[in-house]
């Protein structure tokens, strides 16, 4: 499924995101002092790590956005561009990054533990989908009154749950997969074809995800940020890339691509249909004219 960034956002109640859903190994810990040097980081290609069915973010012939801003960070490093495929499953950042099969994992919630994060690049938020033009269209929290009886799809495990609950949304509400294998199953698909055949009123889903989605394939839709929730756990995250564990100087450098090269990461993201926020999640984020 598009879970990428779902899968490490669902810890996000208790403030810490994982990537897949595991816990940091104990034997990175462990690992001799030169693991924990630049002297792994690849000085002849730029190696990423990624899902190869993960769209809209990433796949194998590389559509997805997170391959665009891939193929961006290594033409202005000068160097070939790399990929390890690997799913989005248990196991994921051992089993590359941390076994050196790559050097980065573009999208990466800031402060998860799994990874030494890069200065964001991006903040969104979850969006809740509904008809364009519809009463729905334009609720902005999971406080309002409009969502009283209506049938909503989520999935399990993700923050906004958690809001549907305190406001007793959950009777009616459809749950969909956290921790699959897209090459199996597509729960964010299913929920918008539940959404267009009337099976749901309305589907909530991870903006990076659910906002191009929508742009791409369902133009009767509309995604909007849920900007307006007064209680935690916040439903808006800056993401970064993730890089290993005591690699400051590579983290540096890609902080200095990041920087000089932000308006066309912008670009990019805003062009796949990406929610871009604020840093503080409250708004739309302002770019120069």
């Amino acid at each position: 499924m598009r879970s990428r960034m779902l899968k490490r956002l669902a810890s996000a109640t208790s403030s810490l995101l994982t990537a897949a859903g595991i816990m940091l190994p104990a034997v990175a810990g462990s690992q001799p002092a030169a693991a924990q040097t630049s002297d792994l980081v690849s000085k002849t290609a730029f190696r990423v790590c990624a899902d190869p069915a993960n769209l809209p973010m990433s796949d194998r012939e590389g559509a997805g956005y997170e391959n665009k801003i891939a193929e961006l960070m290594a033409s202005k490093l000068g160097l070939p561009l790399e990929y390890t495929w690997f799913p989005m499953a248990t196991g994921f950042v051992r089993k590359t990054l941390q076994a050196n099969a790559c050097d980065v994992v573009i999208g990466f919630a800031q402060g998860d533990e799994m990874v030494l994060n890069t200065n964001h690049y991006y903040t969104s938020a979850y969006v809740l989908i509904a008809a364009s033009g519809g009463p729905l269209a334009g609720v902005t929290t999971l406080a309002d009154p409009l969502l009283k009886d209506k049938r909503i799809g989520i999935v399990a495990g993700t923050p906004p749950a958690t809001h549907m609950a305190r406001n007793g949304l959950l009777l009616k509400a459809k749950g969909y997969h956290l921790m699959v294998d897209r090459r199996y199953e597509d729960p964010a698909d299913d929920m918008l074809k539940d959404l267009e055949s009337g099976a749901l009123d309305a589907a909530i889903l991870w903006g990076p995800i659910g906002g191009p989605l929508v742009k791409a394939s369902h133009p009767k839709l509309k995604a909007t940020p849920l900007l307006a929730e007064s209680t935690p756990p916040r439903l808006f995250y800056r993401i970064t890339m993730g890089v290993r564990q005591g690699e400051k100087v590579w983290e540096r450098k890609l902080n200095s691509l990041i920087r000089r090269n932000q308006s066309e990461i912008n670009a990019i993201l805003a062009d796949a249909g990406v929610p871009l926020l604020n840093d503080m999640g409250t708004g739309p984020l302002e770019t120069p004219k």
